[in-house]
């Protein structure tokens, strides 16, 4: 157990309890590491973390995902502190929200019961923006409720009302399922023509060599994204900053090029958004290039690369050309660093600058050897971006000519870029 520092606002704040399970599938240090970015989670949705509950098991429990003893210890101290959610680090089972909720009960308390993936949707519809992006978020909300229904969602059916509409006998339950049903059947056939459209969308852009960002979330791919395209991107330091995409159109060196900003990935990613946000995420599908964003200020960057990975490859796009960009250089940890040999100057100071030695020392790294196009940058202070773009480039011009193979011929390069973005002095 250990206390999580939380923060204070004016306004009153719901208070959670995050419980985790340290099993043979994730070790002690794993389950710390999920918790704090579960933690982080809730914050960004707005929840105030007071405590962090772990147990060692096999395996999670059936029924209450944890044992009876440390649900009874969890339980004294939120009746103690008046905490008013619950968040499971993992995925409940229908049956084990319904143990957990009437083991509370028993408590004589109502107490919100949420899992990993419920907080995530939360997040999901707090930040949708564009009707597409709701849709895909409701669709997941209800595809997840469904197996989950009691009499709590009993609320569902003020959606729906007129005269027939519960049968002789029918039980409240069943209209809720009913009504769900029906609610997931409209939000489908609503996500295909939005699908036919960005469909056409995407075809009609067909001739244009596509760029996409992509990442674990909170990477910094919507700085980056403003950098290079000089536009107005929403950022900030809260995991699912956007969930919409966003497609802007590029000319480097009188080359037009789309970039396109992503929504960002985190481990145990619901399956539900996965599939909802097909047609989103159909933008990677069909990207020509993919830049993989990563924060290598992050004590686990090489877990979270897999992360991305791995759901890439689940997407049918891991084979696609991938230019690995480790962003945030400029908070990555000087300590770490050993700098032998580095010249002095007269001073006796580094001859380099901070920024060049700690890039100096990544690319010693072997993520570099390994990596046939890799670079190391910080978005926000514009450090290396020359060299990303000369990176991009170079794949860009080659997929350029491929589909316009007399371009030089037909057009006067006057070698100026309408994106390009001069290092800082």
């Amino acid at each position: 157990m250990r206390e999580e520092k939380g923060f204070s606002t004016g306004e009153e704040q719901e208070t959670a309890v995050l419980v985790a399970v340290t099993s043979q599938k994730q070790n002690a240090e794993q389950t710390a590491e999920y918790l704090a970015e579960l933690a982080f989670l809730a914050s960004t949705s707005g929840v105030l973390t007071l405590k962090s509950f772990t147990q060692n098991l096999a395996k999670p429990d059936n029924k209450t995902y944890v044992g009876k003893g440390k649900f009874e210890e969890i339980m004294a101290y939120v009746i103690e502190k008046q905490v008013d959610m619950l968040i499971f680090d993992d995925d409940l089972s229908p049956s084990q929200v319904r143990n957990i909720e009437f083991n509370i009960q028993e408590y004589g308390k109502e107490i919100k019961v949420l899992d990993r993936s419920l907080l995530i949707l939360n997040i999901f519809a707090l930040r949708a923006q564009t009707i597409q992006a709701k849709t895909q978020v409701e669709l997941a909300q209800y595809q997840y409720m469904l197996p989950r229904l009691t009499r709590m969602w009993s609320h569902l059916s003020k959606q729906r009302g007129g005269v027939g509409m519960r049968g002789p006998g029918e039980k409240e339950l069943e209209t809720d399922r009913r009504i769900a049903n029906d609610r997931i059947s409209f939000l489908k056939d609503k996500l295909e023509a939005i699908d036919r459209q960005s469909y056409t969308q995407r075809k009609n852009r067909d001739r244009m060599v596509r760029v996409s960002l992509v990442g674990y979330t909170n990477v910094g791919k919507s700085t980056l994204m403003r950098k290079l395209a000089k536009v107005d991107v929403f950022a900030e330091n809260k995991l699912f900053a956007t969930v919409d995409s966003t497609v802007r159109k590029i000319s480097w060196d009188g080359i037009p090029f789309l970039l396109t900003d992503t929504v960002g990935f985190i481990r145990k990613l619901p399956t539900l958004l996965i599939e909802s946000f097909k047609s989103t995420l159909d933008e990677v599908r069909e990207a020509d290039v993919l830049l993989h964003i990563v924060d290598i200020s992050h004590p686990n960057f090489e877990e979270q690369i897999d992360v991305v990975q791995g759901i890439l490859n689940e997407m049918g796009a891991g084979d696609k050309p991938t230019i690995l960009v480790f962003n945030k250089i400029d908070l990555f940890p000087v300590e770490d660093v050993f700098f032998e040999g580095a010249e002095l100057n007269e001073e006796g100071e580094p001859e380099k600058s901070k920024m060049d030695r700690v890039t100096d020392f990544l690319k010693r790294t072997h993520w570099q050897t390994n990596q046939p196009k890799t670079v190391f940058i910080s978005a926000e202070q514009k450090s290396n971006l020359g060299e990303l773009r000369t990176v991009i480039m170079n794949i860009i011009k080659e997929k350029h000519f491929q589909i316009f193979p007399n371009w030089l011929e037909s057009n006067h390069l006057l070698g100026h870029s309408d994106g390009y973005i001069p290092e800082e002095s």
